[in-house]
């Protein structure tokens, strides 16, 4: 950890904290990345069953897309109070929390994809002898699959914004940087850091922006 000593200049940008902090900052980017992406897959994994349970019926629907948005509203702070003492001081308390957030971006999205797949394509392929399981997996999920990773996109950026306030249950990331700055009265590594996690929420952004594009061609003519 780097620290700010008494007398010396403080200025919110500095190149020598670029340069003195260049290790620490790799490594945040390292631990930011890899909880979130762990908890955008845990969250998607999670959601598709409960987008197929909330289809079932209206009142299902109600009830799960309900629940999700429950724990959406919990603070941050709070629901990470609440699972320490279950899994402790560690990343898989920051990865739990993270992935119940992202339930209601997800299985919202995934219900309304699934709800917009043309009820005649639906018929056509039961016609053709598709069961229950190959029509979700060649028809459904290929047509909704737009709304699904339009909710991906979401919720990552939601993640790595969420994630930066885990420092208090000692994940490391951007937003443990930030914590040290603060604690440091060191303004450089505090605006570094939040200018990191600000670049890395638009670079992912973009990135899925081209995957969905790439996976979905059909949306983008049929747009046209």
């Amino acid at each position: 950890m780097i620290a700010q000593g008494a007398g010396v200049p403080n200025p919110w940008f500095s190149t020598v904290y670029l340069q003195q902090g260049r290790q620490e900052l790799l490594v945040a980017l390292q631990q930011h990345v890899t909880i979130t992406v762990v908890a955008v897959l845990a969250g998607t994994v999670v959601s598709l069953p409960l987008a197929l349970l909330a289809r079932r019926s209206g009142a299902l629907e109600t009830l799960v897309v309900g629940a999700a948005g429950v724990v959406y509203t919990i603070p941050s702070l709070a629901l990470f109070a609440l699972l320490v003492p279950l899994t402790s001081y560690t990343p898989l308390t920051a990865e739990i929390a993270l992935a119940l957030y992202t339930l209601v971006i997800l299985v919202r999205n995934m219900v309304t994809g699934l709800a917009q797949v043309p009820p005649e394509v639906q018929e056509a392929a039961r016609g053709m002898g598709m069961g229950p399981l190959a029509l979700l997996l060649r028809i459904e999920l290929p047509l909704a699959l737009p709304a699904v990773l339009a909710g991906i996109r979401v919720a990552t950026v939601s993640t790595i914004s969420l994630l930066t306030v885990a420092a208090y249950v000692g994940t490391g990331g951007f937003g443990q940087l930030i914590d040290q700055g603060f604690r440091a009265d060191y303004r450089a590594k505090v605006v570094t850091a939040c200018l990191a996690c600000v670049l890395l929420a638009l670079l992912a952004d973009a990135l899925l922006v081209l995957l969905q594009r790439a996976l979905t061609p059909w949306s983008r003519a049929r747009a046209g």
